[in-house]
């Protein structure tokens, strides 16, 4: 086992910030269990079947969305991921998230990890025992970020309630609510481009 699994546990102290540089060079079986906060690791939460579930369809979604639109405009070249790191900031210490979803402008392979002006839209699933960090820290760290598009989605038991939808308001550097998307009211979002919902996707999420 890495040697850096000696020190990350409860009653150990971080021996010093993590930069970005620190970050590429650590295991990356160690990456995917903590986000980077200000320089200071933080473990993340195992998600929930449910969770999971929520990601991967939405995930689908988004894919289809920036096919569909880099066919209508060839000069547009988006991407999307699931459970991966962006660099929100680097100074004066290191914040590193890993986003439930982003859909992002195409950057090479090999770039560990994005850097948050790539991004179009951050997705987070809300997460019961993490509802603030979700509704207050990040939305106030992906703003400062400069994150465009914000969504919250909201998952019960077995099914997407809703999705939250924010847009950065670049005059004041924070969030403001464009659309609270339900299954019995929205199928697409228009912006920044044009996404089906398939709420029956949504649905049964845990069998």
């Amino acid at each position: 086992m890495s040697a850096i699994f000696d020190w990350a546990r409860p009653d150990n102290i971080q021996p010093e910030p993590i930069t970005v540089d620190i970050w590429r060079e650590l295991p990356e079986e160690f990456c995917r269990l903590v986000e980077v906060v200000n320089g200071d690791a933080v473990r993340a939460e195992s998600p929930t079947r449910a969770h999971q579930k929520a990601v991967h369809r939405l995930l689908t979604m988004l894919e289809t969305a920036a096919r569909d639109h880099m066919v209508e405009d060839p000069s547009v070249c988006l991407d999307t991921n699931q459970d991966f790191d962006v660099v929100l900031w680097e100074a004066p210490r290191a914040t590193i998230r890993r986003l439930d979803i982003a859909l992002f402008e195409c950057v090479p392979a090999d770039v560990r990890p994005l850097h948050a002006w790539h991004l179009k839209i951050a997705v987070e699933v809300i997460s019961p025992s993490h509802i603030k960090t979700d509704r207050l820290e990040k939305m106030s760290e992906y703003a400062a970020a400069g994150i465009p598009w914000y969504w919250l989605v909201s998952v019960s038991d077995s099914e997407v309630t809703a999705i939250e939808t924010y847009g950065l308001d670049h005059s004041v550097g924070h969030y403001r609510l464009a659309q609270i998307l339900k299954p019995e009211t929205t199928f697409a979002v228009e912006l920044p481009i044009r996404i089906r919902l398939d709420w029956d996707q949504l649905t049964n999420l845990v069998l």
